[in-house]
């Protein structure tokens, strides 16, 4: 008896080691380690920020907090906008750390260099907070998916819908990093097809302060439309100085905010911004999906969410089920999945994340309400155009990306 009782406690221990062995061989750090690397501090901390992280921990909870066995964990940290440090960073992350993907990345010269050191180390990138259309075209590798928005498609959604009103002659006061020249470039394309005119353009330094100088030139050009091809408080700030000058009201000449959230219209407020066009990924009071969501948000960060926010919330969740349904937290068959899995969330309906990264989704464009038909502090838009993914965005024909199979 007792002997059978002793091969039954080595068989036992056998299964388990086996069991054991198994696990660590699914996932080798013993974690699946999600990272959320953007700025915390500066001119972009109010699109993404704190509460993209608040947006992963969400994600991370509700998908249950485990997968495959072991424990899902959340870091985050500052870049400063700096592509430095984020590349410091990233390394640490992806070698010291073993994080798994790293997510948000807004600004642009930041998320080009960590997708690079991601393709290099064998890990993942989600970026939802850069805008550059580079990410999947010149620069695009198969360890990178591209999920909120592009440059392309804020150019296709607000600079064509101007065009079509009327604004025929531009001049940009354009960030002087990745992400302002994609945004300028992409506009010029667009503008340049249906006949317009480029008068000129400015670069100002990235968290610039005083826009009086740029915005002063872009007037003495006489173009219809002054295009600011910045984000975050840099374009809150000129479009306050557009205020200041008298721009807002002037019939002859409109600003317009190429790169604009919901946050940033919420700071202005709808007294300054009522009439503004923009265009988003995602809008908090789009649908009974996209309120309920947005409240549970709205309760741990005291502010409703923007595109790269609830963005970030979406790319985690497919991230995660990507994991659970390759059965390992190699990067390779990970990445798989997500591309073969469609994106169905409050976020995006019927989503795809093509070859090149992209994931290829409907944005919308909005304008800005008056003060007499905002009826809350966060009712802030009018839906105006649903853009279908597409035509939103640039088709695999266009594309530049090494990736495509001609």
């Amino acid at each position: 008896m007792k002997k059978v009782i002793h091969l039954i406690s080595i068989i036992a221990t056998l299964f388990f080691l086996q069991a054991a062995f198994s696990q660590e061989s699914k996932v080798p750090s013993g974690a699946v380690r999600v990272g959320v690397l953007n700025d915390q501090s500066g001119v972009y901390s109010g699109m993404g920020g704190l509460g993209s992280v608040v947006a992963a921990k969400m994600a991370i909870e509700d998908f249950g907090g485990s997968v495959l066995g072991v424990p899902i964990e959340l870091i985050s940290a500052d870049h400063q906008n700096k592509t430095d440090i984020g590349s410091t960073i990233a390394r640490e992350w992806y070698d010291v750390k073993k994080v798994d993907v790293i997510l948000d990345l807004a600004a642009s010269n930041v998320g080009l260099a960590v997708m690079g050191i991601a393709k290099q180390k064998n890990k993942i990138v989600i970026n939802t907070g850069s805008g550059s259309s580079r990410i999947t075209n010149e620069e695009c590798n198969d360890r990178t998916a591209h999920w909120v928005y592009n440059t392309y498609a804020l150019a296709h959604g607000t600079g064509q819908a101007v065009l079509e009103q009327g604004g025929d002659s531009w001049y940009f006061i354009t960030a002087d990093y990745a992400f302002g020249h994609s945004l300028e470039k992409d506009t010029t394309d667009v503008i340049k097809a249906a006949g317009g005119k480029i008068l000129g353009s400015i670069k100002h330094p990235l968290n610039a302060s005083d826009f009086s100088s740029f915005l002063l030139q872009a007037q003495a050009s006489g173009a219809k439309v002054i295009g600011l091809a910045n984000a975050g408080t840099d374009a809150v700030n000129a479009i306050k100085g557009a205020k200041e000058f008298g721009l807002l009201k002037n019939k002859k000449q409109q600003i317009v905010g190429l790169t604009t959230y919901v946050t940033d219209v919420y700071g202005l407020g709808v007294e300054t911004a009522q009439g503004i066009q923009l265009t988003e990924a995602f809008y908090w009071d789009m649908n009974s999906e996209t309120r309920a969501w947005s409240q549970r948000f709205f309760d741990r960060h005291k502010r409703m969410p923007s595109m790269i926010q609830a963005g970030t919330y979406s790319g985690v969740m497919h991230y995660l089920k990507a994991v659970k349904a390759a059965g390992t937290s190699e990067a390779g068959p990970v990445m798989a999945k997500m591309k073969s899995m469609p994106i169905n969330d409050f976020y995006a309906k019927n989503g795809v994340l093509r070859e090149d990264g992209l994931m290829v989704h409907d944005m919308y464009l909005f304008q800005v309400k008056t003060p007499e038909q905002s009826k809350s502090p966060w009712d802030l838009y009018t839906l105006k155009q649903t853009i279908p993914g597409s035509q939103a965005f640039a088709s695999l024909a266009e594309s530049k990306c090494p990736l495509i199979k001609r």
